[in-house]
């Protein structure tokens, strides 16, 4: 493979987790070309072209060019789509921008989900997928790993019986949303406890995921790239250890083979080449499966135990696909 080749990284300006893995292919001597779809316009061109005859049989072909560099479409080996952003021109009116704002998505977005020789980590349609919190579960059932029991309903008198059945019994929300107050500031959802006498009607609006809680001797994040797995050890005294990352202490871990397999197959599920995992381990050290994140955080877990993720990430980058 010509090192002529580059890595495109598709992410917002201010991604340190990108810039650790860019760093790292520097370091190689792989080229980059890093940007973010809201550059489109003076910033970020794009060029397809389809069913024409062209020297190489590759579609699409045609180029991607930065202020800073260009590439030709079949010549992008691999694409770590990390964090990105979408344009939404604001300048326009509101018919014009969402008009706009699609074509962009199906224009750009799906020529850059097209690319002919590109290894993707992760592709964007399979991170879409692998989103969905309910099959994530069932996937993890079905690869033998234990599942806390789940309640996903809008069903008032369920829900109730299912929270006095398995109390304690946690709420999580079944995708996370940006959240703003009339005052501009900015909200989030924690994993909270929930008792039945706290539900009411206004639950029957949509469906929410109720799970009975696991007693945890300490939560785990499991990061797999490829066929490399980290796996690091989280002590706190928290239901939801990210709402305190300053009462937190880390240990990497090694995991039982079988719940390496079956991590490394829910991913294959998915047509996934990284992702991470949420886990934790009972008292009597019994490991739990609580959810997958398949475009996951994990530079501050390098930062705090110096596992090698971001060059396990660039290893891959720089392999590119199979030609």
């Amino acid at each position: 493979m010509s090192d002529a080749e580059p890595v495109a990284v598709v992410t917002e300006v201010d991604d340190v987790t990108a810039d650790m893995v860019i760093t790292e292919l520097n370091k190689r001597g792989v080229p980059v070309v890093r940007f973010d779809p809201s550059d489109i316009g003076d910033r970020l061109s794009l060029t397809a072209r389809f069913g024409v005859s062209t020297a190489s049989p590759a579609t699409p072909a045609g180029t991607l060019r930065t202020p800073s560099r260009a590439t030709t479409l079949e010549g992008v080996r691999a694409m770590y789509w990390r964090r990105p952003t979408w344009p939404h021109f604001d300048h326009l009116d509101a018919p014009d921008a969402r008009y706009a704002e699609a074509q962009v998505r199906h224009g750009l977005g799906g020529t850059l989900f097209a690319l002919p020789n590109c290894r993707y980590v992760n592709h964007p349609l399979s991170n879409r997928a692998a989103e969905h919190k309910p099959l994530q579960l069932a996937i993890a059932q079905r690869l033998g790993l234990t599942v806390p029991p789940t309640l996903i309903s809008n069903d008032l008198a369920t829900i109730r019986e299912f929270i006095t059945e398995h109390a304690p019994v946690i709420f999580k929300t079944l995708r996370w949303t940006p959240y703003r107050r009339d005052d501009g500031v900015g909200l989030t959802t924690w994993t909270e406890p929930v008792t039945a006498d706290e539900v009411d009607e206004r639950v029957t609006v949509t469906p929410h995921l109720f799970q009975a809680q696991v007693p945890k001797a300490a939560d785990v994040r499991v990061v797999v790239v490829g066929p490399k797995v980290f796996a690091v050890r989280i002590d706190s005294d928290l239901l939801d250890w990210r709402a305190d990352y300053s009462a937190l202490t880390y240990t990497p871990i090694t995991l039982p083979i079988d719940v390496e397999r079956a991590l490394t197959a829910h991913l294959d599920r998915f047509g996934l080449a990284s992702g991470s995992f949420d886990l934790c381990v009972t008292p009597d050290g019994d490991l739990h499966w609580l959810e997958l994140n398949p475009n996951g955080q994990w530079g501050w877990l390098e930062d705090e135990t110096g596992l090698p993720i971001a060059a396990a990430f660039a290893d891959l980058l720089e392999q590119g696909a199979t030609r």
